[in-house]
């Protein structure tokens, strides 16, 4: 599915080509050499080139001031070359993320982490300014697990706060008719809510958090955790997992991978919206024509 998207980008990427318009441009900021961080740039920078998308890493020491990390974000901003930023998270310790975050231009935000966008999600029921990216992609996920079945009236859990990922997707779901409930830190007895779920969503960074015992048969599972646990098997001596253990897989309808799941559906929605902002910044509002459906899924599997 997400080379799908990418098939699909790498369409639009042409056909801006044949208006005499640049390719988009992509700089993903990157502060310190956090080797995860590092790894999840590369792979973003291969999408990237796939797509036809010119795409960079700019790199600041771990030292950098916060200051100097907007003062960047801000000549990025100023570059009219320049289509989309993102900043790598997680951010060193003495820096506050969010303001950081919060200096990207609205126009640029592909990453969907400024108040502005996130804002558009609730206020906006039809084209959010730039949806983050890992809610999208599991929106994408969950529809097509659904099929042709509408969405609405459904129940919703979703394991997991954050602006980033857990707000924006009980945002959506509820703008798709679903009845969300969603639970954090805070909420008594996780396991009865995440039960009565038609479809439960969890990213909360705690493996193995979810059991089979906490799914209702039949389930769509996104499970948008990423965890690192000992594995000697392994060359690194680790290997990654989601927050759902194997055995959930005996009882969901449908479970997302990890790694192979939500991951790669982020990545390709972040060329998705890069696309859209280099589109915007060329002042084409109206959509480009898109693949009928399934048929990009058709396309990018014989490309």
């Amino acid at each position: 599915m997400a080379a799908a998207v990418l098939f699909a980008v790498r369409h639009g990427v042409d056909e801006l080509a044949t208006r005499g318009v640049s390719p988009p441009s992509l700089v993903v900021v990157l502060v310190g050499s956090n080797p995860a961080s590092n790894s999840y740039i590369t792979k973003k920078l291969q999408a990237a080139k796939e797509c036809g998308i010119l795409a960079r890493k700019h790199a600041l020491p771990e030292t950098a001031s916060e200051a100097e990390i907007v003062q960047a974000i801000q000549t990025l901003n100023a570059t009219d070359e320049v289509h989309g930023i993102i900043v790598q998270l997680p951010l060193p310790t003495h820096v506050h993320a969010p303001a950081v975050t919060e200096a990207v231009m609205h126009a640029k935000d592909v990453d969907g982490f400024t108040m502005q966008s996130l804002g558009s999600v609730i206020c906006n029921g039809q084209d959010p300014y730039f949806c983050p990216c890992t809610p999208k992609g599991c929106m994408r996920l969950i529809e097509s697990a659904m099929g042709d079945s509408s969405l609405r009236g459904l129940e919703v859990v979703v394991i997991g706060a954050s602006n980033i990922v857990g707000v924006p997707m009980g945002l959506l779901l509820l703008r798709a008719g679903c009845t969300v409930t969603t639970c954090h830190i805070g909420t008594r007895d996780v396991a009865a809510h995440a039960r009565q779920a038609d479809i439960l969503v969890v990213a909360v960074g705690k493996a193995g958090l979810v059991g089979r015992d906490w799914v209702k048969p039949g389930a769509i599972v996104i499970d948008v955790g990423i965890n690192f646990v000992s594995d000697p098997s392994k060359k690194s001596g680790q290997r990654m997992v989601g927050d759902c253990a194997d055995e959930v897989r005996q009882v969901a309808g449908h479970l997302t991978p990890v790694p192979g799941g939500v991951g790669p559906m982020t990545v390709a929605m972040l060329m998705q919206n890069t696309l859209e902002a280099r589109r915007r910044a060329a002042g084409f509002n109206a959509a480009l024509p898109a693949a009928a459906p399934g048929q990009d899924e058709a396309n990018a599997l014989e490309a």
